[in-house]
């Protein structure tokens, strides 16, 4: 026992009374095994390691005969290390291929290259991609355009060449998610097709001729960058001659049926074929494309499924955790935030790659994310196990503990307060807090419509005698100061569970999740 002791710092030590076994072990009863478990994996002596290594900590001193089941389960269930930890594990979700069009321009993807050097102050490329040619345009933009400006540049360079397509791939940049991009969509009849969160994959094909882009650009563009708006013609004419590895012929051919002259001053070689054989042989050209582009994808699929795992099989009220990758975190280095934030309820899964995930209104991502971003919530069979709180999230850069319900409110010396229940707390964690601090709107308009008798932050007028003059009455009781709007709270101070404005006596850690406004609720 003084060698496990000397291992570890905490400050909590199981008595271990039992049989010297195999090895100088210690035999551990049962109302022990937990004490021990704690002890060589939460406490910082430990370190929080993984299955293997808390196994031989422990067996160095101690054995009993469920040690490594109870281990497994014990690790896989802490908290700490879910969101801490990288995965090793291979991405999940199978590639789902989309399908394949019909006819070429009817169904086309749209994605930006931003933050080039500026070129005749150009700074961004628009690329569309036809689905089913995989011929592409490339046009120069100066700055991210807005979706107005989006907009017109779709009915200059698809709508004014190739007409309305039926849908447009595209991710949820803000051009592609506001309102008015919506409704121009659904007056020209266009289905608007957004990418999963944080999932670029599902506009591969963009992305992949992105690059091809690029490419072309670094090969060509002068030392000082400020030419490349005048390669974009070249660029899109040497893409769309090029063969293309999915469809087994060019961009150009499999859209008009020629290809066109290698260089713009040299005539073709080969005579002009007749209207009618040339329609043959474009038909021909794009069933052949067609069936092409379905095996390609049947060749894709299998190469990206060798390095993906089968999808986990997540459930409607399953707990999850959500991966930061692609999250701004507040915190000083991303190196040392946490990996995974929630955990978070699944509401529905859309198709069997995507899961849609009940979010606090203060996060502004599409709540729809892929289930690579996944992983399931150990459960908890230690009843006695001492799980550490939830960190706060940050609101408006300031730290906020999340609110799981209203119980009762109250007023004192004339403030509205209200008694808090937190998310991750026990019950005796509950604490009369300030309205000021309470940033949960949804929560305190359930509460007052469900108990419409007590406090609320409504003021209450002066009774007034006629003729406009003031009664000399005392207000009512629940007369309090008008409530403070929530972002004027947040710029006040912070909300922690235990009463101090600047939550700096509050349980948990400092926040580490990017600050984002206040949505609607």
């Amino acid at each position: 026992m003084q060698q496990m002791r000397s291992h570890t710092d905490s400050t909590v030590q199981p008595q271990i009374t039992g049989l010297q076994t195999r090895h100088k072990q210690c035999l551990v009863p049962r109302q022990e095994q937990l004490a021990v478990l704690q002890q060589f994996h939460d406490t910082p002596g430990s370190g929080h390691p993984g299955v293997r290594k808390t196994k031989d900590l422990i067996t160095r001193y101690f054995w009993w005969p469920t040690l490594a089941q109870d281990v497994k389960r014990f690790v896989n269930s802490c908290s700490v290390c879910a969101r801490a930890k990288h995965s090793t594990k291979r991405p999940v979700g199978l590639l789902q291929p989309l399908p394949v069009p019909e006819q070429p321009w009817s169904h086309i993807t749209i994605d930006f290259i931003v933050e080039l050097p500026p070129s005749h102050k150009y700074t961004t490329i628009m690329v569309t991609v036809d689905r089913l040619t995989k011929m592409a345009h490339f046009t120069p933009v100066r700055g991210l355009p807005t979706a107005a400006h989006t907009a017109s540049l779709f009915l200059q360079n698809v709508y004014r060449l190739h007409g309305v397509p039926e849908s447009i791939v595209s991710d949820r940049g803000v051009q592609f998610t506001s309102r008015f991009w919506k409704h121009f969509c659904r007056a020209l009849g266009i289905s608007v097709d957004l990418s999963t969160a944080y999932h670029p994959h599902t506009n591969g094909q963009t992305e992949r001729v992105n690059q091809s882009l690029e490419t072309y650009l670094r090969c060509y563009t002068t030392y000082l960058q400020d030419d490349w708006d005048t390669l974009l013609g070249t660029a899109e004419y040497a893409y769309n001659a090029r063969l293309h590895d999915s469809t087994r012929c060019s961009p150009f051919f499999m859209l008009y049926g020629y290809h066109p002259p290698p260089l713009p001053d040299l005539p073709s070689v080969t005579p002009v074929p007749g209207v009618a054989s040339r329609l043959r042989a474009l038909r021909q050209c794009r069933r052949t494309a067609r069936d092409s582009l379905i095996a390609a994808q049947t060749v894709y699929k299998a190469y990206a499924d060798r390095r993906r795992s089968a999808s986990v099989s997540y459930s409607v009220g399953q707990r999850v955790w959500l991966s930061t990758r692609h999250l701004r975190l507040s915190c000083p280095s991303k190196k040392l935030g946490p990996k995974y934030i929630g955990p978070f309820t699944i509401v529905s899964m859309i198709g069997p790659v995507a899961a849609r995930l009940q979010l606090p209104s203060r996060y502004r991502f599409h709540p729809v994310v892929h289930v690579s971003l996944l992983k399931p919530v150990g459960a908890n069979v230690f009843p006695g196990r001492s799980l550490p709180p939830p960190p706060p999230v940050s609101t408006d850069g300031s730290d906020a503990f999340e609110v799981a319900q209203i119980l009762d409110s109250c007023l004192r010396r004339g403030m509205l307060q209200y008694l808090v229940d937190w998310v991750g707390y026990d019950p005796e964690e509950l604490r009369w807090e300030p309205a000021m601090y309470v940033r949960a709107p949804a929560l305190v308009r359930a509460f007052h419509v469900a108990h419409p008798g007590r406090p609320g932050p409504l003021r209450v007028r002066r009774p007034r005698l006629p003729g406009g003059v003031m009664s000399g009455l005392r207000a009512p009781r629940r007369s309090v100061r008008p409530f403070p709007s929530y972002r004027a709270c947040a710029r006040r101070g912070r909300l922690g569970p235990m009463g101090t404005p600047g939550g700096s006596s509050g349980p948990g850690l400092p926040s580490m999740v990017a600050p984002v406004s206040q949505g609607d609720e």
